[in-house]
């Protein structure tokens, strides 16, 4: 399935951060807390400025950005867990 944003809006994956075990205590997934590193996937076409021009985001598809670990809305594509999101909700763009 292929999805598309609206306007201004980004859909996100979330990237899985390494597991790491100290000291033989594994702990459940229940009780991690989600990353706030996110790939993204698919992004929209941008925001209409008031003069009527759409205004092109500045993230674009591949971008690794940082999140608000409650920010936009969680949906399920494929069986896979994604975020959709406005752009003015992303944090920061990461940079290798």
């Amino acid at each position: 399935m292929k999805v598309t944003p609206l306007y201004d809006r980004v859909l996100l994956k979330r990237v899985e951060a390494k597991e790491e075990v100290r000291g033989g205590i594994i702990i459940p997934d229940s009780a991690k807390e989600k990353p706030l590193e996110a790939e993204i996937v698919a992004v929209g076409p941008g925001k209409r400025a008031d003069n009527g021009e759409v205004v092109a985001l500045n993230v674009k598809v591949g971008d690794k950005v940082l999140v608000g670990k409650y920010a936009g809305t969680e949906i399920k594509l494929n069986d896979v867990e994604h975020i959709i999101m406005r752009e003015d909700e992303i944090l920061a763009v990461i940079e290798a």
